[in-house]
């Protein structure tokens, strides 16, 4: 029983199955309720005529009967209303039409008021349902009461009728608009499901997307949209793989260095000077240590690693942290006051040793610090007097494990990871780090939301 409950649930209905009973539903509740309501004005029609009728009949009997005191037999002049007969005070029957007589009085409530009528619909004789209105009416012959009855053939006689041709109506529209809609959404859900199964079979490897239907509406919009998730996703795998073939190269060479250094000193350990080795292994192990270290800060900005931040002056971080060891070259820093940003301290310091520690191996003889407020942004800029970069590779130097020919001879031991690590500090703030124009030398330009004091 569970399982049929949820079988006959409509969260596990189909989208085809649930628009099509919704739409069959509504379209149902609406045949339902137009067609109540077309029955109902018909039959309002049909009594509104009854009652003008009946109305003007039982006025000209109460004309008549209030001249003459009318006995016997009553001439019909309206054919739609053929019943007719007079009362005296008392209930006996002084006057009818010819099909009430010889009857008895009609079993009809009278006004208790003279001169106003009174309209009811009462079944006459066991029959049918007639439409009679009455009135008292005082004459000087005495007290008179007078009634005009019709037939409510109309309504009654095509009551079964009409109320078949409902059922089958309903029925068939109904069933006429499922079948359309549950066609129109399986027409319109065919790219879906063309996309599905391309999905289903596009793998890691398969360089395919989806296909984009010919009307431009929403589900081509939904195709396009794939498409270019597939594209962003195959840019972040060439990345991921790239990025990983750069880590094996980059920590292979180190390991295979202190492999082959250790191998050579122990096959002549006694002619080896060991302390020597120590050194050179250290020296590899400390380059794997910064390799991993890097790495491992490069992850946690990737990943978007929440860490908390607080208001720094970004002035007094520059001169601190540019007075803070001593430098192969002088370093001149111009800070603006009050120059304010919500930062991560240490990672705006880990950026800024990055950018100094380059400026500082390829100098000549002087480092330039600049901190300005350039509207809503923070400006940080560091220079040096050196080579400069060339335009064609300013963007190059980003690049994780990319280095130029000049950094490799001036700095050996790096892992060329640092521009990329401060690029990645910048963004995670908000903020853009570029290697910008420069008349002498390089010159790195740092934007970061500033904070108003």
């Amino acid at each position: 029983m569970r399982i049929l409950g949820d079988l006959l649930s409509p969260a596990c209905w189909s989208v085809r199955t649930r628009v099509t009973a919704v739409a069959t539903l509504i379209v149902a509740l609406m045949l339902v309720t137009g067609v109540t309501l077309f029955y109902q004005a018909l039959r309002g029609t049909v009594y509104r005529g009854l009652h003008d009728r009946g109305t003007l009949v039982v006025t000209d009997l109460a004309t008549l009967v209030r001249e003459i005191d009318l006995r016997g037999t009553i001439r019909v002049d309206d054919p739609g209303f053929p019943l007719l007969q007079v009362l005296d005070g008392e209930g006996n029957v002084l006057a009818a039409s010819d099909p009430l007589h010889g009857r008895g009085p009609v079993k009809v409530p009278v006004a208790p008021v003279a001169g106003r009528p009174e309209y009811h619909t009462v079944r006459f004789q066991g029959l049918a349902d007639f439409y009679f209105v009455s009135e008292r009416v005082d004459t000087r012959f005495g007290p008179r009461t007078v009634f005009a009855g019709a037939p409510i053939t109309t309504v009654t006689s095509s009551r079964p009728v009409f109320l078949a041709l409902l059922v089958v109506t309903v029925l068939f529209a109904t069933s006429a608009v499922g079948w359309i809609v549950s066609l129109s959404v399986r027409r319109a859900l065919r790219p879906v499901r063309v996309m599905s199964s391309e999905m289903a079979e596009i793998t890691g490897g398969a360089d395919r997307r989806v296909t984009v239907p010919d009307p431009n509406d929403e589900v081509s919009e939904l195709a396009e949209s794939v498409n270019v998730m597939l594209n962003r996703l195959e840019d972040v795998l060439t990345r991921q793989r790239a990025f990983v073939a750069d880590v094996s190269h980059e920590l292979r060479s180190p390991l295979t260095g202190l492999r082959t250094q250790l191998e050579v000193a122990l096959e002549q350990p006694e002619d080896e000077d060991w302390p020597a080795v120590a050194r050179a292994a250290l020296a590899d192990a400390d380059r794997l240590q910064g390799i991993v270290g890097d790495l491992l800060i490069l992850a946690k900005l990737g990943a978007g690693v929440h860490v908390a931040r607080e208001r720094v002056d970004l002035g007094e971080l520059v001169r601190a942290e540019a007075s803070r060891r001593p430098r192969r070259v002088p370093v001149e820093v111009a800070a603006e006051e009050g120059v304010t940003a919500r930062v991560t301290e240490s990672q705006l310091v880990r950026l800024l040793t990055n950018l100094l520690d380059n400026a500082e191996r390829h100098a000549e003889s002087r480092v330039w610090v600049s901190v300005a407020a350039d509207g809503p942004e923070a400006v940080l800029e560091v220079r040096d007097d050196g080579s400069g970069i060339a335009p064609e590779d300013r963007e190059r130097v980003f690049w994780r494990f990319h280095r130029l020919s000049e950094g490799r001879e001036r700095d050996r031991g790096g892992t060329g990871l640092g521009l990329t690590i401060s690029r990645d500090i910048a963004r995670a703030h908000g903020g853009t780090l570029v290697a910008a124009d420069s008349d002498q030398g390089a010159r790195f330009v740092l934007r970061i939301p500033r904070e108003e004091a």
